[in-house]
């Protein structure tokens, strides 16, 4: 948990719940932040499974599951080419539609050609290709006078994405079962502070769709978790454009490793489904693996 990307904070949340509710499950939990003699610590530690609470890059994005396979030790959540695609928006992507799977239109810019000039009709979003928990998203508006003053931090090329208006929708694959939908109610942006600030959001669950909406949501967190090959939970996020009927659907993103605390999003619809957060954690740790 912890580790080095701009999503620490959020991984130590994970984390110290994860660790919390394994020791109500019955296993001997080390907690481990993650630093660059993981490795080392690690291979010191020779534990039977290594559940993976970090997010953001290194974490989520191939590789520290390298260093885990390299190890040989069975690890939770995605393996290495999952977790790599699913953090390279651009790609993950390119699987999606490959599989049939709608997305929004978008393209990879520089941003210093983004600072000067719209590289697409407003409205847009502009975010990084591979961070995650809506790091460095600027919305820009139909109404913008100009182009996104981007943060001096932000990479040098970017992700540029035709924004896509409508209910943000977000499902949960557990194995090969795709569990619920839960519609994500904000004031404005779901964004950083929506997610992780106390009644930043209200999470509705299941959500009021109609049923070929409720089903197609299913169907298509299903077939993203299947396309990038991901293994144990991921969550998939979706937008729905009402007016649109089925047409109206965009899938954003796959996360393969979600918040894990017992109010994130892949919890609260473990729980709908039967699985209180203890058994969940349990039923992620069964399910670690190596050299896949």
């Amino acid at each position: 948990m912890g580790g080095l990307s701009a999503e620490r904070e959020v991984s130590l949340v994970s984390g110290r719940a994860c660790a919390a509710a394994l020791r109500v499950a019955g296993y001997d939990v080390v907690e481990v932040d993650a630093g660059r003699d993981l490795a080392l610590r690690l291979d010191a530690l020779r534990p039977d499974v290594c559940f993976n609470a970090l997010h953001g890059r290194w974490g989520e994005d191939g590789c520290v599951q390298g260093i885990l396979e390299w190890l040989g030790l069975p690890y939770t959540h995605s393996g290495v080419l999952a977790s790599a695609l699913a953090m390279d928006k651009t790609r993950a992507k390119a699987a999606f539609a490959a599989a049939g799977l709608p997305v929004a239109a978008g393209l990879i810019a520089p941003a210093a050609e983004v600072r000067a000039r719209h590289v697409l009709p407003p409205p847009y979003v502009v975010k990084p290709n591979a961070e995650g928990s809506s790091v460095g998203v600027y919305l820009v508006p139909e109404a913008a006078n100009g182009p996104p003053q981007l943060a001096p931090d932000m990479p040098e090329t970017v992700l540029v994405e035709a924004y896509v208006p409508g209910r943000e929708l977000t499902v949960s694959v557990l194995g090969d079962r795709a569990l619920c939908v839960t519609d994500i109610l904000t004031d404005g942006w779901y964004d950083y502070d929506a997610k992780y600030r106390p009644g930043g959001s209200r999470h509705v669950l299941p959500a009021d769709l109609p049923p070929a909406v409720t089903e197609a949501c299913l169907d298509m967190a299903l077939r993203a978790h299947r396309a990038l090959g991901c293994r144990g939970l991921s969550r998939t996020d979706l937008r729905w454009d009402a007016a649109r009927g089925l047409d109206g659907l965009v899938i954003l993103e796959t996360n393969t490793q979600p918040g894990m605390t017992p109010t994130s999003l892949s919890p609260e619809q473990a729980a709908h489904a039967g699985l209180d957060f203890p058994a969940l954690c349990d039923w992620i740790v069964r399910d670690a693996g190596c050299n896949r």
